[in-house]
């Protein structure tokens, strides 16, 4: 029997998870189809520009991520403080950049007066949404079904793509976050994909490191302090 995902994600306990999802029956649907010879690279740029533009728009942080053949890694960082921060418009704008909302949450963001009776209910339904944009299996639910939705267009077929739920595991302190950053950062090299980590492409690895030659933390990732006597900048 599984696990509710709910009693997989606690973030009294932690804000930090290791997600991991797999292609269908594990076969390279994002690399190259060792019975065809077809090769589908360029979905892992897919994977990666979804994640980082859905990293934009949820109280979601990426701290490391790495888009293989056949599966993916990501250490995400759940911002509560920061959903929890945002303005009843600032919850609005975000939601509306994924989903149209609703009729009043439409007409909130045009300006227009709303009775008193659809103040309550609009209130209601902030509330659901800013749940929702701190929530690690809405992340995921809409991170895959996009990517599954553009391989099945592609390949003109219907269809599983991702199998099942993706798997979370949760980081409870900072041994067990950079232990899984650094095994997440190494997987294209053990799977001889490249040479280097900072070579390898469709990582966080490699945008962190070339943003490091330029003397800037990374825009689109979590950003971690140069030395580990500092506070973290996120707890």
């Amino acid at each position: 029997m599984t696990t509710a995902r709910k009693q997989l994600i606690s973030l009294i306990d932690t804000p930090y998870y290791h997600c991991i999802s797999r292609c269908v029956r594990r076969a390279y649907l994002c690399g190259e189809d060792r019975n065809t010879g077809q090769n589908f690279d360029h979905r892992r740029g897919w994977v990666e520009d979804k994640l980082l533009a859905l990293s934009q728009v949820f109280a979601i942080d990426v701290c490391a991520y790495a888009v293989m053949s056949n599966h993916t890694h990501m250490v995400l960082f759940v911002d509560e403080a920061t959903a929890k921060g945002w303005s009843t418009s600032e919850v609005l704008e975000h939601w509306h950049q994924l989903f149209k909302g609703t009729l009043i949450t439409q007409q909130y963001c045009r300006g227009e007066e709303l009775p008193d009776y659809l103040i309550t209910s609009l209130l209601e339904t902030v509330e659901v949404y800013r749940n929702r944009l701190m929530d690690i299996s809405w992340f995921m639910r809409l991170l895959n079904q996009s990517i599954a939705i553009q391989a099945n267009q592609e390949d003109n077929c219907t269809g599983h793509f991702w199998e099942g739920r993706f798997k979370s595991q949760a980081l409870l302190d900072e041994a067990a976050l950079a232990a899984c950053m650094a095994y997440v950062d190494l997987n294209p090299v053990r799977a001889k994909l490249a040479k280097t980590p900072e070579s390898s492409d469709y990582t966080s690895v490699k945008l962190r490191v070339n943003d490091a030659k330029k003397s800037k933390q990374p825009t689109l990732l979590l950003p971690f302090v140069g030395n580990p006597r500092q506070a973290m900048p996120k707890n």
